[in-house]
C-alpha cells in the first residue's frame, strides 16, 4: 500500500485528521490512567486476609447495664457461645483484617532506645483459641501458653507499664522485616520501652485497613477484652453454609443472658469485608463504564469521520475502481488511513497520560504509572480504531465504477 496519497488526503484535510488525532489522544490518556486505577482497586480487593474468611463471624455488644466484673460477663459470653450448636470455636479480639477502621496500630522497634521505629504494624489483641478460631497457620515457634494471657481492664488500668514484659506472635511479614537473616523466635522487640518476645509466628494476618502499603505486618498480643473496651467477639462456624441460621442462634442466645445490652452488629466476615470493599468496588465499576463510554465515543468518532471521508470520496474511489483497484485494496486504503490516524493518536496520547499521572501523583498520591498500561491502551485503541473504519470503508469497496464516477 502506497502511504503518499494517504498522507497527501490527510494533508488536505488536515483540520479533520488533526481532530480525530486529538481525540484519539485524550482517549488514550484518560484510558491508560483509568485501566491503571482499575487494576490498583482490584489488587486491594484481592488482598489475602490470612484468615478463614468463609467460616468466621463477629458479634459487637453494647455496654449495656454497668457490671463490675465486665471480664467475667466476658468468659460467661464465650463459654455461652462455644455450646451453641454449630459453633466449632469461639475467641475474642479488638479487631478483624479490612473491618472498616483505622484500626489498632503500633510502631515496633529491636531497642528501646531506637531513632526511629523498625516497623509500623497492627496491634491484635487476642483472647484463648485467636489461631484456631481465625484459622491462623503457625510457621514457627508456638501459640500462647494459657498463663501468657492478661485481662485487658488490668492492664489498661496499670499506670506504669514499665514492669510489664508481653509474649507476642507476628506474621511472618513483620518477622521478615524485623529480622531479615535471623530466626525471630525468642528475640525481643520494643513497643516504646515495652520488652515483647517474639514466641510464634503466622503465615499471613493482613491489617485492619489499608492506610499503610505494609498490609500484612501485624502484632498479635495475648490480651483479653471484653465488650467494655472494645472487645469483639467472633465464631468460627462448623457449617460455613448456615451464617444466617448461627448468627441469630448466637445474637438470641447472648440477648437472652443480659437483655440489658444491645447487640451492635452481627455478621459474616464475607460481609463485613465486602463492605469494606464497596467504595473500590464501585470505584472499578464507574472506571469501566467511563473507559467503555469513552471507547464508544471515540469509535463513533471514527465511524463519523470514516463516512464522511467516504461521501466526500466518492468519485475518487469510482475512478480508482475503473482504474483497476479492487474492494480489498479500498478497505485496505481506508484501514492504513486509520492506523495512521491511530497510531498519531496514541503517541501523542502516551505523552498525555504521563502527565495526566504526574497531576494524579501531585494532588492524589497516586502511584506511577506503569509502562506496560501504555500498550494495553494502544492496542485497545488500535482495535477499536479498525473495527470503527471497517464498515464506512466497506460500503466505500462495494460502491460500484459506473456509479461512483457519475457526475454529482
Amino acid at each position: 500500500m502506497e502511504l503518499r496519497p494517504i498522507l497527501s488526503t490527510l494533508l488536505r484535510h488536515r483540520t479533520a485528521a488533526a481532530l480525530i488525532v486529538m481525540e484519539i489522544a485524550l482517549s488514550c490518556a484518560i484510558l491508560c490512567n483509568a485501566l491503571f486505577l482499575v487494576s490498583e482497586r482490584v489488587e486491594s480487593m484481592l488482598l489475602p486476609s490470612g484468615i478463614a474468611e468463609d467460616a468466621l463471624l463477629s458479634i459487637q455488644m453494647g455496654g449495656g447495664v454497668a457490671r463490675l466484673d465486665a471480664d467475667a460477663r466476658s468468659r460467661e459470653d464465650l463459654a455461652l457461645l462455644g455450646r451453641l450448636p454449630g459453633v466449632a470455636s469461639v475467641t475474642v479480639t479488638n479487631q478483624l483484617p479490612f473491618s472498616r477502621t483505622i484500626g489498632s496500630n503500633n510502631a515496633f522497634s529491636l531497642s528501646p532506645d531506637q531513632a526511629g521505629p523498625t516497623i509500623d504494624a497492627a496491634m491484635y489483641n487476642a483472647g484463648e483459641r485467636f489461631l484456631d478460631t481465625l484459622g491462623l497457620h503457625l510457621v514457627g515457634g508456638r501459640d500462647f501458653l494459657p498463663e501468657e494471657y492478661q485481662d485487658g481492664s488490668t492492664l489498661f488500668g496499670l499506670q506504669d507499664l514499665g514492669s510489664v514484659r508481653s509474649a507476642v506472635i507476628v506474621s511472618a511479614e513483620a518477622a521478615a522485616r524485623l529480622f531479615p537473616q535471623d530466626d525471630p523466635i525468642g528475640r525481643t522487640i520494643y513497643m516504646s520501652q515495652i520488652p515483647l518476645t517474639i514466641v510464634g509466628v503466622v503465615d499471613a494476618l493482613a491489617r485492619p485497613s489499608l492506610v499503610n502499603a505494609d498490609s500484612r505486618r501485624s502484632v498479635i498480643f495475648p490480651i483479653r477484652l471484653n465488650p467494655d473496651n472494645g472487645g469483639v467477639y467472633v465464631l468460627r462456624a462448623a457449617d460455613p453454609g448456615a451464617h444466617a441460621a448461627l448468627l441469630a442462634s448466637a445474637t438470641s442466645a447472648l440477648e437472652r443472658a443480659d437483655p440489658g445490652r444491645p447487640v451492635l452488629e452481627a455478621q459474616s466476615y464475607r460481609q463485613l469485608r465486602a463492605d469494606f470493599f464497596a467504595e473500590d468496588r464501585d470505584m472499578a465499576g464507574l472506571m469501566l463504564l467511563v473507559c467503555g463510554l469513552l471507547l464508544l465515543v471515540t469509535a463513533l468518532g471514527i465511524v463519523g469521520l470514516a463516512s464522511f471521508w467516504v461521501q466526500q470520496r466518492t468519485k475518487q474511489i469510482g475512478i480508482r475502481r475503473a482504474l483497476g483497484a479492487t474492494r480489498h485494496q479500498i478497505l485496505l486504503y481506508f484501514q492504513t488511513e486509520n492506523f495512521l490516524l491511530t497510531s498519531m493518536g496514541i503517541v501523542l496520547g502516551m505523552l498525555l497520560a504521563f502527565a495526566l499521572n504526574q497531576l494524579l501523583m501531585a494532588h492524589y498520591a497516586l502511584p506511577r504509572l506503569p509502562p506496560g498500561y501504555l500498550p494495553v491502551g494502544a492496542l485497545l485503541l488500535w482495535g477499536i480504531g479498525q473495527l470503527a473504519v471497517y464498515w464506512p470503508a466497506r460500503r466505500a469497496a462495494s460502491i460500484p465504477p459506473a456509479v461512483a464516477t457519475r457526475s454529482i
